[in-house]
């Protein structure tokens, strides 16, 4: 069987984390989520994998390559014109339609598991199959009325709870699923919609059904989200695996994984679950708390605490630091006495509107400069390629390439 993944778009709601990679290369559990679906693939043996690429998929090309390090075959095809998911479904067609076999189409910015892949296969039937997923308030989802396993409608977005089944964006077609996407109309959003396409072929008679799944399905849709996907994945997943040095006065409780060539630092007080890279330099005396990820070739100074964060490859963080609840992104060097305060309940304005965060320190984009004691309130968003220089206090968004003198 063969898998398409849909791995074009920017992730607008994701920014500023968006603005130098795409939304399926964000980091969970210091694995792209991109990587995970394709795990998820793998477990169930699919591994013949069509990604569908567009923004920035350099990146994602040159941590894939061709797949076989990560046990998959890939094809690449770039859709160069964003629009929609029928649309990219479509450039697939020369691909599948000679094999006369069904295919399973997967979003590459959803952190799944395997058994969410194989609830799909062991559930299928009809000439189209829906993976859907059961949520008590679904504003903002597209949704399935179904009666059984029927599905008798698909609903974008409805601004009220008419069903309580989400589509997950997850499908299992064969390929009469082309002939009707051919036929797809432009939405009002000024996309081909493969749920319209779905809702043609209800129109039409055909059989399409609908599985259930209560296994993982996380939908990260603003950056801060990032932060519970990557706790849950810790939290379930993770376990102890320590290949680095851990220097002798290191306390180390719970699952807590150290890298390769990294060096947790004598005084280190570290409580899983926490995931940290190769080539790290931590401490000493650094407190770590869980669901904290550190990426490679990451440095904390000494005397510094982290927790409930996503710290990116390749961040200098200096001594006497306080982050909590936020996501810094790669390249970050950040001076000393650097404080991420934080809040319940925030209102975050992003692309002209308010989005609400449950609890959130501090976002930062790539290649960032901090200097020396600078405080950051809570739910700011700061730009890639910001330069904040010392004794700053941060209360508003900083738009790329900002400097605070």
């Amino acid at each position: 069987m063969k898998a398409i993944i849909l791995a074009a778009g920017e992730g607008l709601r994701c920014r500023p984390l968006t603005l130098t990679r795409s939304k399926v290369m964000l980091p969970v559990a210091n694995k792209p989520i991109l990587e995970h679906a394709i795990y998820s693939l793998v477990e169930n043996d699919i591994k013949d994998i069509i990604l569908i690429v567009g923004y920035e998929k350099e990146r994602i090309m040159d941590y894939f390559e061709d797949g076989v390090n990560f046990g998959v075959n890939i094809t690449y095809i770039e859709q160069k014109a964003q629009l929609g998911t029928a649309h990219a479904v479509k450039q697939t067609r020369d691909f599948i339609e000679p094999d006369g076999k069904e295919f399973i189409v997967v979003n590459g910015d959803n952190i799944i598991e395997p058994k969410t892949v194989s609830d799909l296969l062991d559930g299928r039937g009809g000439d189209a199959t829906i993976l859907t997923f059961k949520m008590e308030h679904t504003i903002g989802y597209g949704v399935v009325i179904a009666e059984g396993r029927q599905v008798k409608q698909i609903v974008e977005k409805p601004k009220a709870d008419i069903s309580h089944l989400v589509n997950t964006g997850i499908y299992l077609f064969n390929p009469k699923i082309f002939e009707y996407i051919e036929s797809t109309p432009l939405s009002d959003s000024g996309e081909y919609a493969i749920t319209d396409a779905l809702q043609q072929m209800i129109d039409a008679g055909l059989e399409v059904t609908m599985v259930p799944t209560q296994s993982r399905w996380l939908d990260a849709v603003y950056s801060w989200d990032l932060l519970k996907a990557n706790s849950t994945v810790l939290d379930q997943d993770h376990t102890s695996n320590v290949i680095g040095t851990i220097e002798e006065g290191a306390v180390i409780k719970g699952n807590v994984s150290v890298g390769n060539n990294t060096t947790i630092r004598s005084g280190c007080y570290i409580v899983g679950p926490v995931l940290i890279g190769d080539n790290c330099e931590i401490g000493p005396d650094v407190v770590i708390l869980p669901s904290t990820t550190i990426g490679n070739n990451a440095s904390i100074g000494p005397f510094s605490q982290i927790k409930n964060s996503i710290i990116m490859n390749d961040a200098r963080i200096e001594a006497h630091t306080f982050i909590s609840n936020s996501v810094i992104g790669s390249n970050n060097t950040i001076g000393s006495h650097f404080i991420t305060d934080e809040k319940d309940n925030l209102k975050i304005e992003m692309i002209g509107m308010l989005h609400h965060a449950d609890r959130l320190g501090v976002i930062t984009g790539d290649d960032i400069v901090i200097g020396h004691r600078v405080l950051v309130k809570p739910g700011v968003l700061i730009g890639a390629g910001c330069n904040v220089e010392s004794g700053n206090i941060i209360n508003r968004e900083l738009p790329p390439n900002s400097t605070v003198v």
